[in-house]
């Protein structure tokens, strides 16, 4: 066994990039195990955890090469394919020759130069703010992409765009359709004239996605970020929204969807919507408030709409009556998603916990998107490793009864999770099976028939590991809770 552990100063790439480096050096013949990437906080502990010492004095803007290989021959080749893999990023952000325009030096002057309404910002937090601000001075709305931005931050980051008439989608805006084109984590969706405000991104994915299998069409999709209805924030951006959708003429109706609001920032919202002379309805979680589903069926039902029956494959969890363990372990990539499978379960189980150092017996619950899991790292919904190693140390644990999971398909996400989704499963259930256990798998998979991923074939192979797969997330939690004993 050979180890090779390296690092380079200063040599920084983005973590999505440097995920398909370590994929694409991982596939080298004797190359066990192959980790490229920025010595952040969050990376220098999952290498640790793979048995590498990383270097003393290794920071987030230096690039750790980590290698494990089966002999010195295996090794070198390794290191050859990372240099080629990194030689590939360089060139693909193209070189300048005498003829060459020459790029525009900051955000703000590539959008006077374009002329462009609107600005992608996807930088680490603590620089996100400043390039942020330099879009909004030249005149275009930002959609604001990165996380770790404080909340200080963003409230006077929107009082500027408000004053300027644009609009601040974010921060933690992992999800946006504006006029059809797709920004970040977006389902490919039939056009239409209903526009979602999203203060919530898989919350919004979800609800296209049952919008889709609907027959209904979406005209935009403007998120906001998460905290915006928080009474720190209070709905500054969903405001904004609210006024951008109501001088639309391709839109003629809107659905606000939320994480739990503050209440009172809430009404606030709704009072002044109904000044706005726009159709507007509201899916905003909460205790005591309908479910993501619900809330659709409610829409479509004031629309005249047909509702139909949501895809659902169940299979069988316990075909030989084995013993079970008592608890729920959800693993969820979508934050939204966890919170309503949290509400969805407590009323029934009792309190489920969320925090991540949670571990032993007892319901838990988990986003794997969480701000301190992504410093650093790309999004689960690209590169769900984290998730998968919990997934395996559930499926060790005998106190777990159930596993619930969500799949999150569309642009910007993984571009074929099901297969590595579904060897998980099936290396789940086998090691309870060892241990004398069945282990139920439920997934939410939120996606619709036009993605990339082709979601008739993803829920094809996860119901052939073993998984009953639905459409609703409300509607897996609820089955999950149900094979735990609980009402269905």
């Amino acid at each position: 066994m050979s180890t090779h552990v390296e690092l380079r100063r200063g040599a920084y790439h983005d973590s999505v990039s440097l995920l398909q480096v370590s994929r694409a050096v991982a596939r080298t013949i004797g190359v066990e195990a192959a980790q490229v990437a920025m010595a952040t906080e969050l990376n220098v502990e999952v290498l640790t955890g793979m048995g590498f010492e990383v270097p003393a004095g290794a920071g987030p803007n230096d690039l750790v090469v980590a290698l494990r290989a089966a002999d010195d021959h295996a090794l070198a080749a390794g290191l050859a394919a990372v240099d080629d893999a990194l030689a590939g990023l360089r060139d693909a952000g193209g070189g300048g020759g005498a003829d060459t325009e020459v790029p525009p030096a900051t955000l703000g002057s590539a959008v006077r130069r374009s002329g462009a309404g609107l600005a992608l910002v996807s930088v680490p937090g603590a620089h996100a703010v400043t390039e942020a601000y330099d879009a909004l001075a030249a005149g275009a709305s930002v959609m604001l992409f990165s996380d770790n931005v404080g909340v200080e931050d963003e409230v006077a980051l929107k009082d500027a765009a408000a004053a300027a008439d644009l609009l601040v989608m974010g921060p933690d805006c992992g999800t946006a359709l504006v006029g059809g084109v797709a920004l970040g984590f977006a389902n490919v969706v039939t056009p239409g004239a209903v526009g979602l405000v999203a203060a919530s991104g898989t919350g919004a994915q979800q609800l296209m996605s049952l919008l889709d299998d609907a027959g209904v069409g979406v005209s935009h999709c403007l998120g906001v970020g998460g905290r915006d209805l928080s009474a720190a924030v209070g709905g500054r951006s969903t405001r904004q929204a609210l006024r951008a959708m109501a001088a639309d003429p391709a839109t003629d109706t809107v659905l606000v969807v939320s994480k739990p609001p503050d209440a009172g920032v809430l009404a606030a919202v709704e009072a002044e919507a109904t000044t706005l002379g726009l159709d507007v309805h509201w899916a905003t979680l909460g205790a005591g408030r309908p479910d993501l589903t619900a809330a659709a069926e409610a829409f479509l039902a004031a629309r005249g709409a047909d509702v139909p029956t949501w895809r659902a494959t169940v299979t069988d969890p316990d075909a030989e009556n084995l013993a079970r363990g008592r608890s729920l372990r959800g693993l969820f990539c979508g934050g939204t998603l966890a919170q309503e499978a949290v509400l969805v379960a407590e009323p029934v189980l009792g309190p489920v916990r969320t925090d991540l150092d949670a571990a032993g017996e007892g319901h838990v619950v988990l986003d794997f998107g969480a701000d301190e899991l992504t410093r650093g790292r790309a999004h689960p919904m690209i590169d769900p490793t984290l998730r998968t190693e919990r997934l395996a140390a559930e499926a060790a644990d005998p106190t777990c009864g159930v596993l619930l999971l969500d799949l999150v398909l569309g642009h910007g996400a993984h571009p074929d999770p099901a297969p590595e989704l579904a060897d998980a499963v099936r290396d789940a259930r086998a090691t309870a099976y060892a241990d004398g256990r069945a282990l139920p798998v439920v997934v939410a998979l939120v996606g619709t028939a036009q993605d990339p991923q082709d979601r008739d074939r993803c829920v094809s192979l996860l119901a052939g590991a073993g998984a009953s797969v639905f459409a609703s997330n409300a509607a897996a939690a609820r089955h999950a809770v149900a094979l735990l004993g609980g009402a269905s």
